[in-house]
This record gives structure tokens, sequence and C-alpha cells, in this order.
């Protein structure tokens, strides 16, 4: 068919469309809508951390987290190994959260990785140890049919800039290493510190320089330096991680009626979503993005609003970005 022909057919096709548009505007719409949502959504477990603890009522059996993540209207689970830190080889454990998540038709998407050791430690020896700690999570998130695991870059916080960036970049190169082989992708959230630091952050990954290696950009964790009140600019920092993000966190706080696209932390700080979403869009990043609420009261309810917010941010956006 000759070039002529084709642009004919695709011109009576967008007239056809058009008509249909004013005859029958709700199956125009379903018909320009995307076979594909912009982003879709995902529960951090820490959400629900209060209950998982225990410290809210009622207590919270992490096997139920992927069942009420699907009650929520949410299809991907990102789980917290301080909730199973005793069960990364225990594979009938393991086996019945692939069963729970099956279940409730979610997807099992990482897992986040705290208290295993300093992957930047000073000391070579801990620093290794650090990284083998870290293996068996690597090993249960393939288990559990995960892309990545979401680890800390820390070193010693009294060695300079440059010297925190080297150590961290080491670690993080051999536990990669290792995580490629399982086709497991190892994640850096901005977690307090210099992690919070984009820059710094952004050369940690150029020093990898392993595709398997990126970052888990969170909207809120952007405070540098806790004991003097400093932190980094969230907009700023965002947008340097995305190019590296395998994965976003949404950290959610209080709402403000007064305030529909936002949210505001403790320190008073606000995170407007909209602007957020445009910076990880703009990057060209297409996943899941994770609700990681940490506000005051009923935690369900805080869920709900979040994946509300997420929701309308979502719908406004979808015609610039489809």
């Amino acid at each position: 068919m000759n070039q002529p022909t084709i642009q004919r057919r695709r011109f009576l096709q967008a007239a056809a469309a058009g008509s249909a548009a004013v005859a029958f505007p709700s199956v125009a719409r379903a018909a320009l809508a995307p076979a594909k949502p912009i982003y879709e959504i995902s529960l951090a477990q820490w959400s629900l951390h209060n209950r998982l603890f225990g410290r809210a009522k009622p207590k919270m059996d992490p096997l139920d987290f992927a069942a009420t993540a699907a009650r929520l209207d949410i299809r991907g689970v990102e789980y917290v190994n301080q909730f199973f830190k005793d069960r990364a080889k225990d594979t009938k454990y393991l086996d019945e959260m692939k069963k729970r998540a099956a279940d409730a038709g979610v997807r099992s998407l990482l897992i986040m990785i705290d208290g295993e050791g300093a992957l930047g430690d000073p000391d070579a020896t801990r620093r290794q140890q650090a990284v083998e700690r870290h293996h068996k999570w690597v090993d249960a998130a393939k288990y559990l049919g995960c892309h990545s695991i979401r680890v800390n870059a820390r070193s010693g916080h009294n060695l300079s800039y440059d010297e925190q960036m080297k150590l961290a970049a080491d670690g993080l190169r051999k536990l990669t290493e290792y995580g490629a082989k399982q086709g497991i992708n190892v994640i850096v959230e901005n977690h307090g510190g210099l992690s919070s630091n984009g820059k710094w952050l952004v050369g940690v990954m150029k020093l990898v320089d392993h595709p398997c290696c990126g970052t888990l950009p969170d909207f809120g964790n952007f405070e540098v330096d806790r004991k003097n009140h400093k932190w980094y600019d969230r907009y700023q920092g965002v947008k340097e991680m995305m190019p590296y993000a395998k994965a976003v966190s949404a950290k959610s706080h209080e709402f403000d009626p007064k305030k529909p696209w936002s949210t505001i932390d403790r320190a008073g700080y606000e995170t407007d979503y909209l602007k957020m979403m445009r910076i990880v869009l703009d990057a060209g990043y297409r996943g899941f993005v994770g609700i990681e609420f940490e506000g005051s009261g009923n935690e369900i309810e805080g869920i709900k609003k979040t994946h509300d917010l997420l929701v309308r941010v979502r719908e406004k956006l979808t015609p610039e970005y489809i």
C-alpha cells in the first residue's frame, strides 16, 4: 500500500473518531483512554507499621497485608523486612506470602531492607559482612517474584562526602552483582544523611555503574541533617534521582482540605503531588507509585486519602502524558 493511501486511511479513521465523539461522547472517551494507566498504585507495608507492630488496634498479621491492599483497590505490594525479619529463608512462610498475594490478585514488587549493616561501612570486613547479610533478602525477593530489594547507602558519617560515596558504591556494586545473577535489582532510597542529598546519591549510582542498581525516590525523606534540621530540596532531589528510578515512593502525612493536591509533613513541609508526579512522568517513568503513609491517625484512612490523591492526580495528568 502506498503512502498517500495510508495517509488517506488515517484521515478517514480520524474523521470517523471525531464523528463518534460528537454522537457518542462516552464511547469516544473510552476509545481515547490509554490501554494502561500512566502509573499504577502500590502500597508500602510501612504504611501499616503501627498495626503491624501492635501499637494500634487491631494488630495486623503481616500475612494479611496483601489482602488488605486488595480491599483498598491496590494491586501492588512492597514488603518491609522488619515484619518478617527471621523468615527470609523460611520457604514455608514465603510460600504462604506468595499464596496470599496470588489469592488477593496483587503483585509482589519489592522488599525494603533495614537492619542488615552499612553497605558503605568504613571497615572492609564489616562492609563485606553487610553485603552478605543482604544476600538472603535477594533470594527471598526472587522467591516471592519481586523485581527489587530496597537498601540503604550508609557509610561513616564522620568521613568526607567523597569517601562516603566511594565506600557506599563499593558495597552496592558487590551486592548488585549478586542480585543481577538472580535477576533482582538493588535500589537505594533517600533515607537520611547523605543519601538524602540527590547529587550525592546520583554520584553513587555513577560509581556503581550497573543496570541493576538504581534509586527509589521518596517524596519526603530529604532531611540531610536531623540534628540541625537541614533539608535538601525535595523537588530537586526527586528530579536528580529519577533517571535511575526503578520504583517511586509517594510519602504522605497530614491532609489539609485547603490544599487538595498536597500533604504536609511533621516539620510543616508541603509536598505538592501534582508537581512531583510531573517530575516523575517527565523522566519517562511509567511504573508503580507506592503509597507510604506516615501521618497521624487511622492508617487505613490515611492510605485511602493518599490513594484518592494519587488517583485524582493521575486523572488530571493523563491527558498531558498519553
